[in-house]
């Protein structure tokens, strides 16, 4: 090549072809920019932060469900002993236990006449509806019935 010659490229004045030396011969010395020792200071940095990071942020999760998961449980308990009181404050009214002792005990106040009407079907204690389903017989008689059934032979 020409020392005045325009053809000099953006390498300086070197043709594709040629190779840069040194005054020894040598090849320029070339270094890999794949994996470098900062680069790998770098990873295991990287890493050692993420270890560290990732039991905390696991427990905080964890601490996070149970948190709502208490805090349900606290709503449930809440709507039961609001229910509660709500059945507690029913019991302390005199006119609903003796709604109740008539309905469920088949109890009568003194100065009412109360009925036991019977059918005459012969159905062993079951009352019968007309054109519902059976209802179950007192609980006295249910038992008298296992009594009874407890103390014949075998």
């Amino acid at each position: 090549m020409a020392q005045g010659d325009d053809r000099a490229g953006p390498r300086g004045g070197r043709d594709a072809g040629e190779t840069d030396r040194d005054g020894d011969g040598a090849a320029p010395r070339r270094t890999n920019p794949a994996l470098t020792s900062r680069a790998a200071i770098l990873a295991v940095v990287v890493c050692a932060i993420a270890l560290s990071l990732a039991y905390p942020v696991r427990e905080y999760i964890a601490q996070r469900k149970e948190i709502s998961d208490l805090r349900r449980q606290e709503a449930m308990s809440r709507r039961q002993v609001e229910e509660l009181a709500q059945r507690k404050q029913q019991l302390g009214d005199k006119s609903y236990i003796e709604r109740e002792a008539t309905r469920r005990l088949h109890y009568c106040r003194p100065d009412v006449k109360c009925y036991i009407v019977l059918d005459g079907s012969g159905g062993d204690g079951q009352q019968s509806r007309k054109g519902g389903p059976a209802t179950r017989p007192p609980w006295y008689e249910t038992l008298w019935r296992s009594v009874e059934a407890a103390d014949r032979p075998r």
